[in-house]
């Protein structure tokens, strides 16, 4: 366990270090930040001075040499624009992140995945055609699109939800729905395929010619086995998840980390958006061994000490 963890780790390290250094140069190419970031018509004096505070005089290089000095240090730098460290501004923001985050796993995880064994033992009915339709539409449907639709449909026609915010428990509401629709039907499709897959299995028969009832052949012998390939889904969803958050966050400015990220990248703010980037990675990464460590759990024949 601790090799794996180790070996996990440090992979994990690696893939930080290269997505630092790819988002540090990649924020430098999108244009330079004294452009947005001072006031106009400042004469050419002040915006040597103000590019000399921030450390924009310098080649791409020695800022990138900064930089990593600083991260060293723990020194993330300070925004551009609201002139505070940008710990200062994440810790702020990163709860109504890791909620909306939180909210949106455990729904596609819990709605998806009962779906998906509803589906599977109503094989050719008309519940099952109904579920997997539904399911259809999450894939077919853009997150933007959705979200546009449900702030039409729930804010300003029924006026049940509020459009924006984070104030309270009904603004998660919308923004975690939008955000897990894809993953809902992403598991319900794979554990629906898993479960008729495991449930067609000589084990299952027996049990039930046993007189096992139903309920206890699924959840007792069918759900651990197809669990498995439902994990894998899981874990490659959690980046597309993680990604999706920003686009969420900016439609429904639930003042979190994706939303902060969008007005950091049009702003130019490199300290911001390059901090934002690895809070994001980070959390990609550490969800990732996670959902590696579950394998063990749920199927004791899988060692996670093996490469």
């Amino acid at each position: 366990m601790l090799e794996y963890l180790a070996r996990r780790l440090s992979g994990g390290f690696l893939t930080l270090c290269i997505i630092v250094t790819v988002v540090f140069f990649a924020t430098r190419l999108s244009g330079n930040a004294a452009d947005y970031v001072l006031p106009p018509g400042m004469d050419a004096a002040s915006r040597v001075a103000m590019s000399q505070q921030f450390g924009l005089d310098h080649s791409a290089g020695v800022q990138f040499q900064k930089y990593l000095s600083g991260l060293v240090q723990g020194n993330f730098g300070i925004s551009f624009v609201e002139r505070r460290p940008v710990t200062d501004i994440f810790a702020e923001r990163l709860p109504n992140t890791l909620i909306l985050f939180a909210i949106a796993l455990i729904f596609s995880v819990v709605v998806g995945g009962a779906l998906g064994i509803v589906a599977a033992m109503t094989r050719g009915k008309a519940l099952a055609s109904l579920i997997m339709g539904c399911a259809f539409l999450g894939y077919a449907t853009p997150n933007f699109v959705l979200a546009i639709l449900m702030i039409l449909l729930f804010s300003l026609k029924l006026h049940w939800l509020p459009s924006s915010g984070s104030s309270s428990a009904l603004h998660f509401v919308m923004p975690a729905l939008v955000l897990s629709a894809l993953m809902v039907a992403e598991i319900l499709r794979f554990m629906r395929n898993a479960m008729l897959d495991v449930l067609s299995q000589d084990y299952i028969r027996t049990a039930r010619a046993k007189g096992i009832p139903a309920w206890k052949v699924v959840t007792r012998h069918a759900l651990r086995n197809a669990a498995i390939p439902v994990i894998t889904v899981i874990s490659l969803q959690i980046a597309g998840l993680v990604g999706r958050c920003v686009l969420v966050e900016a439609i429904f400015a639930t003042k979190g980390i994706g939303d902060l990220i969008v007005k950091a990248a049009i702003a130019r703010d490199y300290p911001v958006l390059q901090f934002g980037v690895i809070v994001m990675a980070t959390i990609v990464l550490v969800m990732s061994v996670l959902v590696d460590l579950l394998y063990a759990l749920i199927d004791p024949r899988i060692k996670v000490t093996q490469s």
